[in-house]
């Protein structure tokens, strides 16, 4: 094929994209039908909040538009059939005539034809009182007699029937979040368990089965799960926002231009001597790290110094000098290149702390620019609690399948909301990345608290690997639980000392 060939291909294969109608008039279609965003999404393939993304203003693209258009024009065509039949079927209203007397009464609606009355084989209950009919009305039971609707029609001198109590409503469960409270997230239905259940009753049991039937749906399952727990809430997730050129990937298997602050550390020296070194595993550390300030709505650009607390975001800085890498991590991470660099909000205001009159480790980092929105910490906060009670009740019920199921699900939720074919849902790489600086910068700071407790910190790996010298049970509590570490390994490291060799260099020193 020639080149060409290959452009008129090209060309061929281009479609015009289906002109949708605006944001305000696609909510008026759906509710004109009475339908709701979760019955459009399951038509659709999509999630409850992706159709109130496009009714915000944000449009699909490719097969999910035409389908999108497909519906809209659907539901405008049914809504104009159904004000065509209201307008042929009203009464005719009276007019006046020119004496000022209103013109004759209506004629009463015509009794039904006799085709339109039958006599039922068997009685059927009425549809107007539900005791049971002889015949039939238009194809429904019905009495012919209106003495005979007793339910229905009631004396003007009988009493009414007392209605029947409303059962009292069930209590709504609240925690505190700030100075507000919201709903308990144990108010949320038990998807997690219900998948579980379905997952086990189809494979007969088989656990491994089951557990890798869930891995593969943990992605649309963790998205339906935080559908469930955003209602209600006080902000929308968008999930497609416009995303400056710095979040964007400048190749399809490279990195967009954010720096996450990753550390890979290891102290330089040891003291002489034997030491017994402790690997500990920090338990569930992007679960912990969803609880961060995350950017609500779009980003946008502004320049300057000053950093605003009320919003977050990404940030391009010039980072300051660290002058304790022989005992803790610069906490910016493994860089040798100098100069500026983008980082997120998580790694600025662990910089921002650090350089602050409490510690006082390092300068105030220089902020150039910034691409931020209005934040808040409570974003995912009931999405992180379902899974984290979730994860605390596998943990404590021997329950593989659920744990597994729920790693999956968070794990796979932070790396897939970035530019990944495996979640449609939600495209946010500046969550991505600050959900993941989040989880380095709480590593971070539990290496800090181990070196300000007396330990001595030998490595610092990725979110959940520390290795320690000396006694860490007296800094943190072990366990399985998200606020808890376990042990991973225990190995050593120099040689004891020759007591002689000791000595021999003391005389010698002296």
């Amino acid at each position: 094929m020639t080149d060409f060939d290959s452009i008129d291909a090209l060309l061929a294969s281009a479609r015009q994209e289906v002109p949708l109608p605006p944001a305000e008039e696609r909510r008026t279609l759906r509710e004109g039908l009475s339908l709701s965003r979760t019955q459009v999404a399951g038509a659709l393939g999509v999630s409850p909040s992706t159709v109130g993304g496009w009714e915000a203003g944000r449009d699909p693209s490719g097969e999910v538009r035409e389908k999108y258009a497909y519906f809209l024009q659907g539901a405008r065509a049914k809504l104009d059939s159904r004000s065509e039949e209201s307008a042929a079927t009203a009464p005719d209203v009276p007019e006046e005539d020119d004496s000022g007397t209103e013109g004759a009464a209506p004629e009463p609606d015509p009794q039904p034809e006799p085709d339109d009355v039958g006599t039922l084989a068997s009685p059927q209950p009425c549809v107007l009182c539900g005791n049971p009919a002889h015949h039939q009305v238009a194809g429904f039971p019905q009495h012919l007699d209106p003495a005979d609707c007793t339910a229905a029609w009631p004396s003007a001198h009988a009493p009414a029937p007392a209605p029947a109590p409303a059962p009292a409503p069930a209590p709504v469960k609240v925690v505190p979040v700030g100075r507000r409270v919201q709903t308990a997230a144990s108010d949320t239905p038990d998807l997690i368990g219900q998948a579980v259940a379905q997952a086990l009753e189809k494979h007969g049991g088989d656990v491994d089965a089951a557990t890798a039937a869930l891995l593969k749906r943990a992605i649309p399952d963790a998205m339906i799960l935080l559908d469930e727990t955003r209602k209600g809430a006080r902000y929308d997730i968008i999930g497609h926002p416009w995303i400056p050129d710095i979040l964007r990937k400048k190749t399809s298997k490279g990195a967009d231009e954010i720096w996450e602050a990753r550390p890979k550390w290891t102290r330089p020296e040891l003291p002489p001597g034997r030491h017994e070194i402790t690997a500990l595993d920090v338990n569930g550390a992007y679960l912990s790290a969803l609880k961060t300030h995350l950017p609500i709505g779009q980003l946008e650009h502004s320049t300057g110094f000053e950093h605003d607390r009320r919003r977050a975001g990404v940030h391009l800085i010039t980072p300051p000098a660290w002058d304790h890498e022989d005992v803790l991590p610069n906490p910016i991470g493994n860089r040798d290149e100098p100069g500026p660099l983008w980082v997120t909000e998580p790694t600025l205001r662990l910089l921002l702390r650090l350089a602050g009159p409490k510690y006082g480790l390092c300068e105030a980092p220089e902020i150039h620019e910034s691409y931020t929105s209005g934040a808040t910490e409570n974003l995912l906060e009931k999405f992180r609690i379902a899974l984290k009670d979730a994860r605390d009740t596998a943990i404590a019920d021997g329950d593989d399948v659920t744990l597994e199921y729920v790693k999956a699900m968070y794990s796979k939720f932070v790396s897939t909301m970035g530019e990944s074919t495996y979640n449609r849902e939600l495209f946010r790489p500046d969550w991505m990345h600050l959900i993941r600086s989040q989880a380095f910068a709480n590593l971070w700071m539990k290496a800090f608290k181990a070196h300000d407790e007396g330990l001595t910190v030998v490595r610092a790996m990725g979110t959940d690997e520390l290795h320690v010298i000396g006694d860490w049970h007296s800094v943190f509590p072990e366990g399985r639980g998200v606020t808890e570490v376990k042990v991973k390994d225990v190995y050593t490291v120099g040689r004891d000392i020759d007591p002689a060799a000791a000595g021999d260099s003391d005389e010698t020193g002296e």
